[in-house]
């Protein structure tokens, strides 16, 4: 009690000043400043429209007048980086795919065309390849695919190896390799092309950018070319080929039109492998009007042995057209011991029965594996022939 209290009126307390607080603490300051900038956050990056956010810009300033004649007429020109032609938006029925390079992280966007549901056309059709006789080509809606005219077949048109390789093979052991899963990383199918001796046969898949120009350089390189057709696995959709994979679940009509879709995106190949496949190589009814397809087109089949219970094999036998199953899978475990082992077991099955086919993908450790056996081989009796050569040569049982 102070002085002041003493001295004043009984029954009149005097009112004490009143302390100024804020409404809200400073921890509830502080979330509530945070939540702010969480939602003007989330507004910007759901509402804004601007397709280059988050892309490095440049601002360069420049004089028209200053320019050479040819480029202040075409600009396009001033900028040598700048693509040729406008970037093109998928027509109706088709969607933009894009491709992921696993080695170098490259990205590829490919326009694909509908499958049967839909009547669009595809992107336009690959210009010719060098090399490609033009009577074994019929126009489709998708564009050229393969026919047959006066007895000749693609097989036969387009195989690598010729009589005299032929001959020299029927009187030794021969091995078969195809490299699978081309045309989707430029980096890894121009070492397959340009690394791996001419014996060596080149699987593409359809979905590359450009697949007609590294088809054509391997073939300028005297390699033997193979469509993969992608196809249903077991786990579909979880584990998806890519567009226009053929499917068990479609009738036939759709799936070869699916079929001629890929066929239409190259040429100059001598047959059809399966890309993935597990259940579709599996189910006869899925397959026999594929595999009666490529035959009626000249074409060869190859299995590329993941699926044990395929029926590709008795459904091309019964179509009298060239078949092979892939013996040994080369780089399934991709170690450089794995891998020999893997090239001395086709050595050993080429002894015993004739001919041995072995697959591998184009990884680096596999590319660099087979050029160094490759150039061994034939000073152990054995030769490395292309894969017709291979499906040509009776084998011993």
């Amino acid at each position: 009690m102070t002085t002041d209290d003493l001295s004043a009126p009984l029954g009149q307390d005097r009112p004490r000043k009143r302390r100024y607080r804020l409404p809200f603490t400073a921890p509830q300051a502080i979330a509530g400043l945070f939540g702010l900038f969480l939602v003007v956050f989330l507004g910007f990056a759901i509402f804004n429209q601007n397709p280059m956010g988050g892309e490095p810009l440049a601002k360069v300033s420049y004089d028209p007048a200053k320019l050479p004649a040819e480029t202040a007429a075409n600009p396009a020109s001033a900028n040598p980086t700048a693509p040729k032609e406008a970037a093109k938006e998928p027509a109706a029925g088709q969607q933009t795919v894009t491709i992921i390079d696993g080695s170098s992280g490259a990205r590829q966007s490919v326009i694909v065309g509908g499958g049967a549901e839909t009547p669009a056309a595809a992107d336009a059709p690959p210009a010719m390849i060098a090399g490609v006789n033009p009577k074994l080509l019929e126009s489709s809606r998708y564009g050229m695919i393969p026919v047959v005219a006066d007895g000749l077949k693609s097989f036969r048109a387009y195989a690598a190896g010729g009589d005299a390789e032929r001959a020299v093979a029927a009187k030794k052991p021969v091995v078969a390799i195809v490299i699978s899963g081309l045309g989707v990383g430029a980096a890894k199918t121009a070492d397959a092309i340009t690394k791996l001796p001419g014996a060596v046969t080149l699987a593409f898949t359809p979905y590359g950018s450009d697949p007609g120009k590294l088809v054509e350089r391997a073939r300028a390189q005297k390699h033997e070319v193979l469509l993969q057709v992608p196809m249903e696995p077991f786990d579909y959709p979880d584990n998806d080929p890519g567009p226009q994979t053929l499917l068990t679940t479609l009738s036939a009509e759709q799936n070869v039109d699916r079929l001629a879709w890929h066929m239409s995106r190259f040429q100059g190949y001598v047959g059809i492998a399966n890309f993935m496949g597990s259940r579709f190589v599996a189910t006869d009814t899925a397959m026999q009007p594929i595999v009666k397809e490529a035959a009626k087109r000249g074409l060869a089949w190859l299995d590329d042995g993941s699926a044990p219970r395929s029926v590709a094999g008795v459904i091309a036998e019964g179509q009298s057209m060239p078949y092979a199953k892939a013996d040994v899978g080369i780089d399934t475990v991709p170690t450089p011991a794995e891998i020999d082992r893997a090239l001395a077991r086709l050595e050993t099955l080429a002894k015993e029965r004739g001919a041995a086919v072995g697959v591998a993908s184009a990884l680096p450790i596999s590319i660099e594996r087979i050029g160094t056996w490759a150039k061994q081989l034939e000073g152990r009796g054995i030769a490395l022939v292309p894969l017709t050569t291979a499906m040509l040569k009776p084998k011993s049982s």
